[in-house]
């Protein structure tokens, strides 16, 4: 089957959220282990990854070298972190594939999506980005203008724009690597944002969009079977964190849906994943799946996990 496997943040970051160079190629060379058992299985493989704290990491530095070097925006922050995080990745999937006994072609592509120049998510910021803080911190960068959210257990996020993503705009690159052969790694931080103005002009604008929801968009225009949120838990779950937890196996799109729309899947979190899997399989796809990266070879096969399939 052709699969889109999207891996979460904890993919690319230590077990500790750790996000120094080491942590995170210890990181994606675990990932990669995983990644490589899907090919080695006979599957078709995209992959697409979140890009939140190294995009976080990269503000930081905008801010302390502002007065010696002139801060980029988002949109290169997110060019830059697909760059690198492409190059971790290949190096790791080069050799993956290899002990797998699945040897192939990797690529990374620079992947652009577009997004609306009026879409209302430039005015009300809904995405995490960077790593956990404590309240004192988040005060003290909230007064300089940025919008910060308490997540509970896990600190203190920053929040900035998140338009909806409306086209991959690489797709046919990603297309024709994928059909010579190629196992692809594409759309990484939910893509580089662009608006097209009025002349046809194409241009970045200061945003990121969710990676899990244009991971759905990704899919569908690939022709995906399967499409894989991985993530750090075994499944989605009503009542998160409380004694009424109930971990989310096979579930059709109606009770799920009818789930999401009371409330049970926090916005930037468990949220987009779930809305991603409601739109893939209302789209066509075959199957979508929340699962653990430990687990995804189950996944694919729809033994384990939050498992989506059309009613």
């Amino acid at each position: 089957m052709r699969v889109l496997l999207a891996l979460g943040g904890n993919a690319m970051t230590g077990p500790d959220d750790s996000a120094t160079p080491d942590a995170q190629i210890a990181a994606v060379t675990g990932a990669m282990a995983s990644a490589a058992a899907l090919v080695a299985a006979g599957h078709e493989l995209v992959l697409t990854h979140g890009n939140g704290p190294q995009v976080g990491n990269l503000l930081v530095k905008n801010e302390l070298a502002a007065h010696v070097v002139p801060p980029v925006p988002l949109d290169w922050c997110g060019a830059q972190t697909q760059g690198t995080l492409g190059f971790a990745l290949l190096d790791a999937l080069d050799t993956a594939l290899a002990r797998a006994g699945a040897v192939r072609p990797v690529a990374a592509l620079v992947t652009r999506t577009l997004v609306d120049r009026d879409d209302p998510g430039f005015t009300r910021p809904t995405k995490p980005v960077g790593r956990s803080v404590d309240a004192e911190a988040a005060h003290r960068m909230a007064a300089h203008g940025q919008v910060w959210e308490d997540r509970g257990e896990k600190g203190w996020r920053r929040m900035v724009a998140s338009p909806e993503p409306l086209e991959v705009l690489d797709v046919a690159a990603a297309r024709t690597l994928l059909e010579a052969g190629y196992v692809v790694v594409a759309a990484g931080g939910g893509g580089i944002p662009v608006v097209r103005d009025p002349d046809g002009t194409l241009r970045g604008v200061e945003a990121v969009i969710d990676k899990d929801l244009t991971a759905a968009l990704l899919a569908r225009a690939l022709d995906a079977d399967v499409l894989v949120v991985a993530t750090d838990v075994d499944h989605a779950a009503t009542g998160f964190g409380t004694d009424a937890q109930r971990d989310l196996g096979r579930v059709g799109p109606s009770e799920l849906r009818a789930l999401a729309a009371a409330g049970e899947f926090r916005s930037g979190s468990m949220g987009p994943k779930v809305e991603a899997l409601l739109r893939f399989v209302d789209a066509g796809g075959r199957r979508g799946v929340i699962t653990s990266l430990a687990r995804i070879t189950d996944a694919v096969d729809g033994t384990f996990g939050t498992v989506v399939e059309p009613d």
